[in-house]
């Protein structure tokens, strides 16, 4: 995509031209198609572009009313529709990115609820010497922040923030452990003590180099549950996922997707085949070494039968450990997921030919495709368990203290920390609202609310950024129409729902490729906890600069052979290293396995 970064001093003093530099140096891989840079009284912002809306006018910054100045890495996918909406805007370029400038003229903070896509958008306003931070609400787009004693530092990867020396190159010793027990981590706060991330839906104020004010919005509507028929749904399903690949495949550059041999990307490959004139280009990664389930066959017989031109992809056990220290340097914000792999394979190869991909990311949360939530959804007695009930170092007699602090992150949704107000409603009644929102999902929905922004979305934006290759997720994007085709979904319990549309894309599957493909699913690897400590102990694996200081973090976490067994102390400090440790809570902990 695009990488933006920026500096607001405490003082109003011109930002350090070096730290500038420093910020756009770390972010070139993001964008090789160009360079820009604005700097004002206390304020500089740079970009870092990878084109593919609006090849000839589209450099950032842009400008907009009232000399606004803003960077923005990602897509509005509506500006075709806000630009005829606002006939009366006096507009400098062709590109999607300038929406935001016009709708902050209209809406002043609240600029982002006109907004539909993926984004991570910086917007200075001089009139008050205010810079605006906000990320799309299923928080596809990284952004990340630290308030420093130079002033308010952002940027789309912990990276670029690292190398202006501005935040030490220090762990949060809670998050490590979070990471290892989770593989990923939850809310605000990073693995690196001092970078936070803009949350889901989330705009910052900030002035005078400190934040002074948050707003959040939903990324499902409000309101009550809505009773239709299934095919009433199922109907409504169809045009939402209509609606979302037509706007996704607005591009200036060649574009095509990623498949798999489930059911979410058959359907996705259906209806991009229904769209477009020529061939869609379909990429498949399989293992043909490991004896693990190789998706390339179903994806072939898919992709014959809705005529695309298809790409396999072989991982090989010498192409995992040629590329898992590339991809641990790429990810700097780190998860333990075993797709890292072969979507890096996939990015790769996919780059030599096109920029744009779409990919069926995020339909297994909005079709409970996991088993975890079946499981969550009976009585005890028939072998229903809480999601994240247990830590991947659990019963192994391996973390010194493993405590239950760790799963604060996956509770606490309404922490201090995250309070927000909703745009448009009273802070108390934004905060109870986010809070509903997450309280009252169905267990799949909660994950794409709460989690999926948290495991997915900081390890494949950075995996696909060195091949200079867009991502775009259609179901992610078509995820607000669903629910508004059926709002019951927000009721626990209705896993129903997700269930009648399990059985539209089925549809979808058989419509147009046969029945006998309407039953594909996807096969897994079983080897996702291994693979996080597999990339702990390979070379260059130190995720850009953020180094695990692995003796350290290892002695503080983790105890060693011939230690003192349960009554080993960590060694950082007085107090033990989960003094927090608070006991589980009766309720489903947030976040994916």
């Amino acid at each position: 995509m695009c990488g933006i970064a920026g500096l607001m001093t405490l003082d109003g003093a011109p930002p350090d031209a070096r730290i500038l530099d420093a910020l756009s140096g770390a972010l070139v891989h993001r964008g090789p198609d160009g360079v820009g840079r604005f700097v004002g009284p206390g304020i500089g912002l740079v970009q870092t572009r990878l084109a593919i809306i609006d090849l000839v006018t589209g450099d950032q910054p842009l400008y907009g009313p009232e000399g606004t100045v803003a960077v923005v890495n990602g897509e509005i996918y509506n500006y075709v529709e806000l630009r005829e909406r606002w006939k009366d805007a006096r507009y400098q370029t062709q590109s999607d990115c300038e929406m935001p400038l016009h709708a902050f003229a209209r809406a002043g903070a609240g600029f982002a609820r006109d907004l539909r896509g993926m984004y991570a958008a910086a917007l200075y306003d001089p009139a008050d010497a205010t810079i605006y931070l906000a990320r799309d609400p299923f928080g596809i787009k990284p952004f990340y922040y630290a308030e420093t004693p130079a002033g308010f530092v952002f940027a789309s990867e912990p990276r670029a923030i690292l190398a202006t020396g501005l935040v030490q190159r220090r762990l949060d010793l809670d998050k490590a452990l979070e990471l290892l027990q989770l593989q990923f981590t939850t809310g605000r706060e990073t693995a690196v003590a001092g970078i936070a991330r803009v949350l889901p839906g989330e705009t910052l104020t900030v002035r005078q180099g400190r934040i002074v004010g948050r707003a959040r919005i939903a990324a499902l509507p409000d309101g009550d549950p809505e009773r239709i028929s299934e095919d009433d749904a199922l109907a409504r399903l169809d045009a939402a996922l209509r609606d979302s690949v037509l706007v996704h495949q607005r591009s200036d550059v060649p574009y095509g997707m990623f498949l798999s041999g489930g059911v979410d990307s058959t359907a996705l490959l259906a209806m991009m085949a229904e769209l477009n004139d020529r061939p869609v280009r379909a990429y498949t990664a399989g293992f043909p070494e490991s004896g693990a389930a190789d998706e390339r066959m179903h994806a072939a017989a898919v992709a014959e039968a809705l005529g695309a031109e298809h790409v396999e992809i072989g991982v090989t056990e010498a192409d995992f450990w040629r590329d898992l220290p590339r991809i641990a340097a790429a990810v700097d914000d780190p998860a333990a997921d075993y797709a890292i792999v072969p979507t890096y394979a996939l990015a790769r190869r996919a780059a030599e030919d096109l920029k744009v991909v779409l990919c069926g990311e995020g339909g297994d949360e909005l079709f409970a495709g996991y088993g975890r939530y079946r499981t969550v959804m009976r009585p005890r007695w028939l072998g229903g368990r809480s999601m994240r009930s247990k830590g991947q170092f659990d019963g192994l007699d391996v973390l010194r203290d493993p405590g239950f602090a760790w799963r604060d992150g996956a509770h606490d949704v309404d922490a201090r920390d995250d309070r927000a107000e909703v745009v448009g409603r009273p802070a108390d009644e934004g905060e109870e609202a986010v809070r509903r929102e997450a309280d009252d999902a169905a267990p799949a929905v909660e994950d794409l609310l709460m989690d999926f922004p948290a495991e997915a979305d900081p390890v494949f934006d950075p995996l696909l950024m060195p091949g200079q290759l867009d991502e775009r997720r259609e179901w992610c994007g078509a995820g607000r129409r669903v629910a508004a085709a059926h709002a019951g979904v927000r009721t626990a319990g209705h896993l129903r729902v997700s269930l009648v549309w399990r059985e539209f894309a089925r549809e979808q599957v058989a419509q147009h490729v046969g029945d006998g493909l309407s039953a594909l699913e996807g096969g897994d690897l079983d080897a996702a906890a291994q693979l996080g400590r597999d990339v702990d102990r390979q070379p260059g694996g130190e995720a850009g600069g953020i180094a695990s200081r692995g003796g350290a973090v290892s002695d503080a976490l983790i105890q060693r052979s011939g230690s003192a067994g349960r009554d080993a102390k960590p060694r950082f400090g007085a107090r033990p290293l989960m003094a927090r440790a608070s006991p589980p809570r009766p309720r489903w902990p947030r976040s994916r396995v």
